[in-house]
């Protein structure tokens, strides 16, 4: 998988790509991250991406031009799945939309700033438009971080256990059940006694159970789909 991230700032996204998961995902050749600086298709000396918003009102919006530039070019090198671009007014991200993206070959991802971008790239180049939440952020670099983070992890050969990812919580549309390892006994507090039982199948019956009753308790939306 290939996912090309385009920003202002790119060196906001560096470090999440530098450790761990992600790390190890772009080693084993398994995942290809590229970041993109707006500012290097900009049109003037003082590679200026951003201008004031037409009619009036507060805050500068990112210019056409150098984002068609930088869009245009790298889907003259490649076809991409999807050109998604992180914005608070899109659809919210879930599980659902992960695991669809995991089965992708490429994606760019591109990054708002300031008030967010020229209504014309959005009409030109953008196929899906994606939020984290209903909140705003200074730009959508961290968004852009969520969404690859959360779709690299699926990927087959990227976790060592690949079965952890299929039981994480919304997989199925529910919360995690509790989970706990050694010691048995911590603070006069036990670990339920199905777990230590062997009986696999209990065992699964209880997870899900659980998985159910704190659903109900913290997701109570999510148990309409369940």
């Amino acid at each position: 998988m290939r996912i090309d991230i385009i920003s202002a700032v790119p060196d906001l996204l560096e470090s999440p790509f530098k450790t761990s998961i992600l790390k190890r995902a772009m080693e084993k050749g398994l995942a290809e991250v590229h970041f993109h600086n707006v500012r290097d298709f900009a049109f003037n000396k003082h590679r200026q991406i951003d201008d004031t918003v037409y009619g009036g009102g507060a805050g500068m919006v990112m210019m056409c031009e150098p984002l068609d530039l930088c869009i245009s070019q790298l889907k003259s090198e490649r076809e991409y799945d999807d050109i998604i671009y992180l914005t608070p007014d899109g659809e919210t991200f879930n599980q659902k939309i992960a695991n669809s993206y995991s089965l992708k070959k490429n994606l760019i991802l591109l990054c708002g700033h300031y008030k967010g971008i020229d209504q014309r790239i959005r009409d030109l180049h953008i196929t899906r438009e994606i939020s984290i939440g209903d909140f705003v952020l200074t730009g959508g670099e961290l968004a852009a971080c969520v969404v690859a983070d959360a779709v690299i992890r699926l990927l087959p050969g990227v976790l060592n256990d690949e079965q952890s990812a299929l039981t994480d919580s919304f997989q199925d549309d529910l919360l995690s059940p509790p989970i706990y390892t050694k010691p048995e006994v911590y603070k006069g507090m036990r670990v339920p006694e199905v777990l230590l039982s062997g009986n696999f199948g209990k065992i699964e019956e209880w997870r899900h159970q659980k998985a159910i009753e704190i659903t109900q308790q913290k997701r109570p939306d999510l148990l309409k789909d369940f």
